[in-house]
């Protein structure tokens, strides 16, 4: 539970490294439960608890833009590169492809190791 916790306890830390597992728990926890909140409006999509579904996405962008951010610090890019999340079409899958591979190990200019240092 604390890796799917750790980037909300970091909201809007954009500055930092994010190991795969903190970034891969984060991101599974997030689209189940969008997708929980999302079931029972597919029969009724004009149901104003479809609202619910719109807070939760909102509170909860800028984490996931974050977490995004530190996870290509740790692969040794620049936060810059989340914004070919919005070429259409691709931009999407090529973002998660460059959050795929190990990070870079030791200390890089987004600070230190992950994996070298204690979560918590």
């Amino acid at each position: 539970m604390e890796w799917i916790l750790a980037p909300l306890k970091k909201y809007a830390d954009f500055s930092g490294r994010a190991r795969r597992k903190e970034f891969w728990l984060y991101l599974l926890a997030f689209y189940i439960v969008f997708i929980a909140l999302y079931i029972p409006f597919l029969n009724d999509p004009t149901s104003p608890m479809i609202f619910v579904l719109g807070l939760y996405s909102l509170a909860l962008l800028l984490p996931t833009i974050a977490v995004f951010v530190r996870r290509l610090h740790d692969v040794d890019k620049s936060g810059w590169w989340y914004l070919i999340n919005f070429v259409p079409g691709v931009g999407g899958i090529i973002l998660l492809i460059i959050c795929i591979p190990e990070g870079a190990q030791g200390t890089n200019q987004y600070g230190p190791d992950p994996k070298a240092v204690p979560v918590g």
